[in-house]
């Protein structure tokens, strides 16, 4: 039986701009090789339209911080590269990808793993899955001087909230078979908000 150590993962988080549909403001990539989190990259990216009020109080990137970074085509291949042959990775994934899809055009992930989805089926007894509410819970920001809901410091906390959730309680590493039947995909996803 092969464990969720022998793939190789792609933790991901995304900022939006605030508008509908989101356009990609701020990108976090965080891989994950033979069971260990590596360090992340990320990108900070110049969106087609503002940034609007309520996204810049919620991650606190503005117009001003983006005026010369990049937009999406120019780091296009950085970051298929980064996502490229990895497994997917993000809390409430259906968001993470639903912008990245429309960043990337063509872009498929090989596989998908929600740390929300594995989080409220192998701890029914939560209250609130919320990704904060867990991090708090697990204690899963310990030593990280980063700000929450900005890409690098969410895409971190959800690598170590996947690998909490992928290893069961006596230690031992679930299987991609478990996992797979934790998380089985599908089209339960309800429509992608993000501001």
């Amino acid at each position: 039986m092969t464990d969720w150590t022998s793939l190789d993962y792609a933790v991901v988080d995304v900022e939006g701009n605030g508008q509908q549909p989101p356009d990609l403001v701020e990108l976090s990539v965080v891989p994950i090789a033979a069971g260990i989190i590596g360090e992340p990259t990320t990108w900070l990216l110049r969106p087609e339209r503002p940034i609007t009020a309520f996204a810049r109080r919620i991650h606190g990137i503005t117009n001003e911080t983006v005026i010369s970074a990049p937009v999406v085509a120019d780091a296009e291949k950085e970051i298929r590269t980064a996502l490229e042959s990895a497994v997917f990775v993000a809390h409430n994934a259906h968001v993470d990808l639903s912008v990245l899809r429309r960043s990337l055009t063509g872009w498929e992930p090989r596989e998908v793993f929600d740390t929300l989805k594995l989080a409220r089926r192998l701890r029914p007894e939560r209250l609130s899955y919320r990704l904060g509410s867990l991090v708090e819970e697990f204690g899963l920001a310990q030593g990280l001087d980063l700000r929450p809901h900005r890409a690098t410091y969410d895409a971190l906390v959800t690598a170590r909230l996947f690998a909490l959730l992928a290893t069961s309680p006596d230690g031992r590493p679930m299987s991609l078979d478990e996992l797979r039947d934790l998380d089985p995909g599908g089209a339960d996803d309800p429509p992608a908000t993000l501001f």
